[in-house]
């Protein structure tokens, strides 16, 4: 080139610009998975399915109860301070939260906009100091729980209306009580005696139907009179509609959600499936269990009428997330097959009450 000359910038040969896409693509991709992920925005509580779920529901903290139960709150405090860059373990109610997070990426993928979704509350009576490593834990897991409630002590049952709850679950008995009785659907959760693979993308739900679903008023009858008595009265009545009971609303609000999924085409692919799994029998007594869904213009996906016969075998081929019974008998039961049980402490069957799941003589409901 002489003196004084310029260079004619040369036009990019063929292929050019392809070989650059695939390049910026490789960057791109690269810089988002070094970039934080953004959680989901947090809905207004009244307009959500409110979960409230107790930290030792959530995760397992055996050790932990224990150095409280024998050595008090300082010391139980100090351990959770030396052990907060640690993890929980998951407990039993760990995959049911995970479902439901895999429920709401669904709907909000069809409703960008909509803020009925499930919402997730973390109630503890645990110390604030201890709330930093149930962070850590919570974002170890990618978990996206962003409201929490830790009362220092104190019941935190006073604030679960203030957080409009649909359900709660603990590993505490009394408090789960105390919840049953300020009108809270509530259960107490209890971890499987072995591990069994449920689903990643299809939330699964069990409802045993008297005093789960209904009232206890069918459980009083053979409990007073038997079960002759008991077959001779839900015939009578097969077309009056049984009380609600205290997880009505709860199977309510899944058969919303369900609908949201419905209008879009999505029945078949629903990620939500419910079942309802009964000792009662279908042609002595089905029909008025049946019937009462369909007064309260609710249905489940599967009705099983098992006569008496034992739940656990069929929960093991149903593998939900949670199973919700009245009756430890069936917690029992279930637990030994390997599913995650919760007991509902409501109705005649509470007398006198348990609190640990023992095998004990059980009705047909």
């Amino acid at each position: 080139m002489e003196p004084g000359e310029t260079r004619e910038p040369r036009e990019p040969g063929p292929g050019a610009e392809t070989a650059a896409a695939p390049r910026w693509e490789e960057a791109k991709t690269f810089h988002d998975n070094l970039a934080p992920k953004k959680k989901p925005k947090s809905p207004k509580p009244q307009n959500a399915v409110t979960i409230a779920v107790s930290s030792r529901a959530l995760f397992r903290m055996d050790e932990e109860q224990r150095i409280y139960t024998e050595q008090g709150v300082e010391e139980y405090v100090r351990y959770q301070l030396e052990h907060e860059n640690e993890p929980f373990s998951p407990g039993p109610a760990f995959p049911f939260v995970k479902a439901l997070e895999a429920v709401n990426r669904r709907l909000r993928e069809l409703y960008p906009e909509s803020e009925d979704v499930f919402d997730i509350v973390l109630v503890t009576n645990n110390h604030a100091q201890v709330g930093v490593r149930l962070i850590n834990s919570i974002n170890h897991y990618d978990l996206s729980i962003e409201r929490f409630c830790m009362t220092g002590g104190n019941s935190p049952i006073c604030y679960l209306k203030a957080y409009h709850t649909n359900l709660y679950l603990s590993a505490d008995a009394e408090k789960v009580q105390e919840a049953i009785d300020e009108g809270i659907a509530a259960a107490t959760i209890f971890s499987p005696s072995r591990d069994v693979a449920v689903s990643q993308s299809q939330l699964r739900v069990a409802f045993d139907g008297d005093a789960v679903l209904f009232s206890d008023e069918s459980e009083r009858i053979v409990k007073a009179h038997g079960l002759d008595r008991f077959f001779e009265h839900e015939k009578a009545h097969e077309n009056k509609p049984l009380a609600q009971g205290p997880l009505k609303g709860f199977l309510e609000a899944l058969g919303r959600l369900q609908k949201k999924f419905y209008s879009k085409g999505l029945r078949l692919e629903c990620p939500i499936r419910t079942y309802l799994v009964t000792a009662r029998s279908a042609a002595s007594s089905g029909a008025r269990a049946l019937k009462t869904l369909r007064t309260w213009g609710l249905e489940t996906d599967e009705a099983l009428f098992l006569a008496g016969a034992p739940k656990g075998p069929l929960l093991e081929k149903i593998r939900p997330h949670i199973f919700f019974d009245d009756q430890m008998f069936h917690v029992a039961g279930a637990q030994e097959m390997g599913t995650v049980a919760a007991h509902v402490p409501y109705g005649v069957a509470q007398t006198p009450r348990r609190t640990t799941p023992t095998k004990q003589a059980t009705s047909a409901l």
